[in-house]
């Protein structure tokens, strides 16, 4: 953990590829890969399904899709990136770098869309470890956060499995799809991180996995023999 922060730098995220055993992440390119991305997220009958906490209007159209990506990036400085399956060379997902505030060493990662081919795989867990492991250890941020819809029970079972400490609620906090929104906060930071990277190394390596592929240990317990403090 930093202590003395006088004279802090910090980059802003920027497009940048990071290959893991599982996956690759590679920076969102619309010519390249929004046909693709539209495709693994369900086209126009499955991705308004699978979006269904994001504050955004329904998707018709891969354009229309492509549109809000793009306006992401150059409004709110969004990094997206999209994951490659590296059995299968296919695009399955994406994941973005939001509101990034370099003088603070602080980003959120958002907009995360998993594909059904990246669900309860060792993908999903991996494109996280990949995008945690780049703020803290190649950035040098201080603070990395998860928000979601605080209906959206699944993302908050998600954010504490990968290490996210809860931290509150933020009543009212937006308006989405026409109602109020309450938004459930979580971070992890500097200090946490080596803990909480070894325990998504473990639980990565092929020591975990049967023959079948199948977790011999679960991350939170990996994690809590790691360090007994850290909330599971």
């Amino acid at each position: 953990m930093m202590h003395d922060l006088t004279t802090y730098p910090a980059p802003a995220p920027a497009p940048v590829t990071l290959a893991g055993r599982f996956v690759t992440l590679v920076p969102y390119e619309a010519h390249t890969h929004l046909n693709d991305l539209w495709a693994a997220l369900g086209g126009a009958d499955g991705i308004n399904a699978l979006l269904q906490y994001f504050p955004n209007e329904e998707y018709r159209t891969a354009e229309q899709f492509g549109a809000w990506l793009d306006h992401a990036r150059v409004a709110s400085g969004f990094v997206t990136l999209v994951a490659r399956d590296n059995a299968s060379g296919q695009i399955v997902g994406m994941a973005s770098f939001m509101r990034p505030d370099p003088k603070n060493g602080v980003v959120e990662v958002g907009s995360v869309a998993h594909g059904p081919s990246m669900k309860r795989s060792p993908l999903s867990t991996e494109l996280h470890y990949l995008m945690a492991r780049h703020v803290f250890e190649d950035l040098g941020y201080r603070r990395y956060e998860w928000k979601c819809n605080n209906d959206n029970e699944a993302s908050k079972i998600t954010a504490r499995r990968y290490g996210f400490t809860f931290e509150g609620i933020f009543r009212q906090h937006m308006i989405s799809k026409g109602a109020n929104r309450d938004t459930a906060w979580f971070s992890m930071i500097d200090s946490e991180w080596p803990a909480i990277g070894a325990a998504f190394r473990a639980w990565l390596s092929s020591e975990n996995f049967d023959a079948d592929g199948r977790q011999k240990r679960r991350l939170e317990e990996i994690r809590a023999d790691l360090v007994p403090s850290v909330t599971a």
